[in-house]
């Protein structure tokens, strides 16, 4: 039996979003509309949660300003929107409930954290819409973490996410 060899990955971007993690999750029927240009009727379907759009919006500015922050000396590195095979690192730090153990660790279980899946989902579509990927389809591998404030390395003191986007390099057969 043979192994494939391993993937080297070089980090490409850091970005820091302080505020609360919204997960994206289902949508819900809001009627039918008629597209003016074609004629089409087609469904209307909105986004369920209220608290995505402002959480997209802040992890778009974050990581626009990461973009802008990458330097070479003094002067700002040309940033291309990312390509190829990337790996993304996420560790989302979610408000502790007040009837959380105060000196014990904690998970963030419970519905009021959000899936992670849907964090994930959520922080890739603003990770995208700020361009610095191609498509957030190139994103082939994911480690998502949810914590509390101080209960892992990477956490932040206030809620937000800590994202670190990598690219792969080596054959991935």
């Amino acid at each position: 039996m043979t192994t494939a060899p391993a993937l080297t990955r070089q980090l490409r971007l850091a970005i820091v979003v302080h505020g609360r993690p919204a997960p994206q999750g289902s949508k819900k029927y809001a009627g039918h509309r008629r597209n003016a240009a074609s004629g089409r009727v087609s469904a209307v379907l909105v986004e369920q949660s209220k608290r995505v759009k402002p959480w997209r919006t802040l992890v778009t500015r974050a990581t626009e300003e990461a973009i802008r922050a990458r330097r070479i000396g003094t002067v700002p590195e040309h940033f291309p929107p990312l390509d190829g095979p990337l790996e993304a690192e996420i560790v989302f730090t979610v408000l502790k409930p007040a009837s959380a153990p105060k000196r014990k660790r904690s998970w963030p279980t419970t519905r009021h954290s959000g899936d992670v899946d849907k964090l994930i989902r959520s922080t890739f579509d603003g990770i995208a819409d700020a361009g610095a990927v191609v498509d957030d389809s190139r994103i082939i591998r994911v480690t998502a973490t949810k914590t509390f404030p101080g209960e892992h390395p990477d956490a932040l003191d206030q809620p937000g996410a800590l994202i670190r986007l990598y690219t792969l390099i080596g054959d991935l057969s």
